[in-house]
């Protein structure tokens, strides 16, 4: 492609780009395709030639876009937001037009050390403790992972790598933890079955006795508990696990915390919402998402360590061709985590943070809150609704209730999600707690306003009532 053509393109996908975040109402939601569909539109085999762009972004339109599901709905109130933001999209097109690899150092000096700016920049902006240093990595998985086999490093003394595990380590995670903590478990070698779920309160939050009862029965059984996992913001209902209570647990047994607060520790940014961190000087690590709600592109994961040396002793390598003079001078961040190939993450999270301000993104976030509590207080004063868990956040569980039987329930609300969805107007969720299936209001889109979050409610109560006629 000559630089002319490059252009001409470039300005179309800007312009189209534009167009699209402007115009996201227009679509359905989720796209109204059957599996296989757009596959058996694209060929079973690559083009012996080069094709025209034309001929591609044709292509990109008339097959690939019926079949995208739009995050960026203001009718997306599904799982979580995945957000993204004019500043961060332009930062990524530059991030692509540099095509830099940034695994050390040397290899972009601007990359890594923005990288460190912006780390302790968010440090600052969500009040965590004084010395704690970050890097980037691509989801809360990774990680996760990361902090799970720091711990079974210092757990076995950084010797498992040589020898292997001599004796059984453990992990502890609330029964309400993200799926992702046990895929972790199995891939850092601990097993699934030391994996131990610790009950939860009427919140939803895990119970500090029970953690410490859990731990004591495995030291008493020679078995080595090495990580907990404290979750602020679980996945089904933002519930917050209590860091004070479960970091002096930690503390005093020698067992490494980490605190998964991918969704909802965006929140900390808020004065008001700084509680949630109380108990953080117990924190070994700690991660969130700004790309869920801090309004930068998928994928960019916070991950903070108290300790960094234990960290890059577990990750570090040596080869003689990565070798530098000034390594003794500068972060690699290759041995901060698994990857060795890094993507420039750091400059869409400046743009960010530079475009809109911390009040800037405090508005946005205690905007979306509020709508939160809004449509909170529609479904207390709805007859036959009801609230299944706090509403801490912008999330809110919810279900149809009219006394019936919790089978039928069950059945009911399910029915219900599926007639919502099926409009193509809104897109929610479900989970169960206590066994009970509840709808999940996730407010957290850019382009969400009250009005869309009115219209959703409204499309609930019309649609149950419509269920109840049909009997």
């Amino acid at each position: 492609m000559d630089k002319k053509t490059f252009r001409e393109f470039g300005y179309r996908f800007v312009d189209w780009v534009a167009e699209y975040l402007e115009g996201l109402e227009k679509y359905p939601v989720v796209p109204q395709v059957e599996p296989g569909e757009i596959k058996d539109k694209l060929p079973d085999g690559p083009p012996e030639k080069g094709e025209p762009m034309e001929m591609l972004f044709k292509d990109f339109n008339e097959i690939i876009l019926p079949g995208i599901t739009h995050w960026q709905h203001p009718g997306w109130f599904a799982y979580f937001p995945a957000n993204n933001s004019p500043p961060s999209v332009l930062a990524e097109l530059l991030t692509a037009g540099i095509g830099a690899q940034c695994m050390i150092w040397q290899t972009s000096p601007a990359a890594a050390e923005l990288e460190e700016v912006v780390m302790e920049w968010l440090r600052k902006m969500l009040g965590l403790p004084e010395g704690m240093q970050g890097c980037i990595q691509d989801t809360a998985s990774t990680s996760t992972l990361v902090a799970l086999l720091t711990a079974r490093e210092r757990a076995t003394g950084f010797e498992s790598n040589k020898n292997g595990l001599k004796i059984p380590l453990t992990v502890y995670a609330s029964e309400e933890a993200h799926s992702s903590i046990e895929k972790d478990v199995k891939i850092a070698g601990y097993g699934r079955e030391n994996l131990r779920h610790i009950p939860t309160d009427e919140n939803f939050a895990m119970i500090p006795s029970a953690l410490e009862e859990a731990i004591e029965k495995d030291k008493n059984k020679g078995i080595l508990p090495a990580c907990v996992v404290a979750t602020i913001g679980t996945t089904s209902s933002t519930a917050i696990d209590p860091l004070e209570p479960i970091g002096q647990i930690c503390a005093r047994h020698g067992v490494w915390l980490h605190v998964d607060a991918a969704f909802a520790g965006t929140a900390a940014i808020l004065p008001e919402k700084r509680y949630i961190l109380n108990g953080s000087q117990y924190m070994d690590s700690f991660v969130f998402n700004p790309h869920k709600w801090m309004l930068t592109n998928f994928d960019c994961s916070a991950y903070f360590v108290k300790d960094p040396s234990a960290l890059i002793r577990t990750f570090e390598i040596h080869p003689e061709y990565l070798k530098t003079g000034v390594d003794a001078k500068v972060k690699n961040f290759r041995d901060w985590g698994i990857q060795l190939g890094r993507r420039f993450r750091a400059l869409k999270l400046w743009f960010v943070i530079r475009s809109y301000g911390v009040e800037g993104l405090r508005e946005f976030v205690r905007r979306q809150i509020n709508m939160a509590q809004t449509f909170k207080g529609w479904v207390e004063q709805e007859e036959n609704f009801e609230l299944m868990a706090p509403v801490t956040f912008s999330l809110v569980c919810f279900r149809y209730n009219d006394g019936r039987d919790e089978e039928e329930l069950n059945q009911f609300n399910e029915a219900l999600l599926n007639e919502v969805n099926r409009t193509g107007q809104v897109f929610l969720t479900h989970t169960t707690l206590r066994g009970k299936y509840t709808l999940r209001m996730a407010i957290g889109s850019r382009t969400t306003q009250e009005r869309h979050v009115k219209e959703a409610w409204e499309l609930a109560v019309n649609t149950a009532r419509g269920l109840m006629e049909q009997g």
